[in-house]
């Protein structure tokens, strides 16, 4: 349900919330990166809803400025770009399922004897 929801709230914020305005203004107009920050910033808030976590979603935030100023200065292909975010969201997933593990004590860490 976690992979589910953070992947969809992706999508919803890349496509739908972001609108042809946005696509453009954050690659081409004078205040490029106001834009670009303008969006990550919706991206992240989309982490931040569905973990609960404003630490996650300002990772969020962070991470799909850098992932989408490096496709947008050419660095990276729009398949790339994508990869990118959907391997930080297994991130943000990882993180979570960790540490609801270790604040419910379910998760034993390896002793090394």
């Amino acid at each position: 349900m976690l992979a589910l929801l953070l992947l969809s709230a992706h999508w919803l914020c890349d496509y739908p919330l972001r609108g042809q305005f946005l696509s453009n203004a954050k690659q081409s107009r004078p205040i490029r990166v106001y834009h670009l920050i303008a969006h990550s910033g919706i991206q992240g808030a989309g982490v931040a809803v569905v973990s609960g976590s404003i630490w996650l979603g300002l990772a969020g935030w962070t991470t799909h400025a850098t992932i989408g100023e490096a496709k947008v200065t050419g660095r990276t292909t729009f398949a790339q770009d994508h990869a990118l975010h959907i391997a930080c969201k297994a991130v943000w997933m990882l993180f979570l399922v960790l540490s609801a593990k270790l604040s419910a004590g379910s998760l034993s860490l390896p002793s090394w004897r």
